[in-house]
């Protein structure tokens, strides 16, 4: 069994953040653990509250689980400062860590910011440490410094981020208009798009935790990081498919359907 820790904030409704991820771990395997950064109030429709940990609190759950367990992959994924941010950098150097994928969470689904201003700087300072970001078409903006309106503007946007350091790079469509929700992936020098067909529905809430969580998994079970990217990207889009009419809002995406069918539930058709 391998092991992937999931540094991130939560998500009471259960759609995103570290709750995605520990559904995501368990659908593909591998043994989950948690090092929580923030509790978030919010659901399906939007962010409320969010009431961030002290960093040597996150310190503190850091040395908890690499004192004592082997970790095969770690993924971050929301963080709010720059202290936090700090304290994770030197806790993941401190410890050798491997298969490191950093999801730069800025903002929700909902729109609403997850991100402090200043802790920009330390989120392009961290990402160096990544072996593969995952930045969506905002969060890629924010990080290159200019819109990315075409495929042409990805893979400069993918260039300039792998520049700063990250030794590869997602950067997710699904926020470009149109019916393309095509992924562009660079690793080892060569750009990838990930083509895939828009899929109509409104329940997507947590696609991003949900693909980076699935990118770790595959990278802790041996894949390389072309094949883990095409993994998770499956099972993402298998995901959203699957997807629950749960809440008033953006529901979540289907993490654990395979595990209900066997189980006898109906659920909607595979593509």
């Amino acid at each position: 069994m391998k092991n992937v820790l999931t540094i991130a904030g939560s998500d009471p409704s259960g759609g995103a953040g570290f709750q995605a991820d520990l559904k995501t771990m368990c659908a593909l395997g591998v043994y989950g653990m948690t090092v929580i950064t923030a509790v978030i109030a919010q659901n399906t429709c939007g962010v409320y509250r969010i009431q961030e940990m002290e960093a040597g609190m996150v310190t503190a759950q850091i040395d908890a689980v690499f004192d004592d367990i082997r970790v095969d992959a770690v993924k971050v994924g929301m963080v709010s400062n720059a202290a936090v941010i700090r304290a994770i950098r030197e806790g993941l150097l401190k410890y050798g860590a491997k298969n490191i994928v950093i999801d730069p969470v800025m903002v929700a689904k909902s729109g609403d910011p997850l991100l402090r201003p200043e802790a920009v700087t330390a989120v392009r300072d961290f990402a160096v440490m990544a072996d593969i970001l995952t930045p969506n078409i905002p969060e890629a903006e924010i990080l290159a410094g200019f819109p990315i309106k075409t495929e042409e503007d990805m893979r400069r946007a993918a260039s300039v981020i792998a520049e700063r350091g990250a030794k590869n790079v997602l950067i997710k469509g699904g926020h470009r208009t149109g019916n393309s929700a095509g992924d562009l992936l660079l690793a080892g020098g060569n750009f990838v798009f990930l083509r895939a067909g828009r899929i109509n529905t409104k329940n997507t809430h947590g696609t991003g935790c949900t693909l980076s969580s699935a990118i770790a998994c595959r990278l802790a079970l041996g894949d390389t990081m072309d094949d883990a990217v095409r993994a998770a990207k499956d099972y993402i889009t298998q995901a959203i498919v699957d997807s629950y009419e749960v809440g008033k809002g953006n529901g979540p995406v289907g993490h654990l359907a395979a595990l209900y069918r066997r189980a006898g539930m109906d659920m909607p058709e595979e593509v």
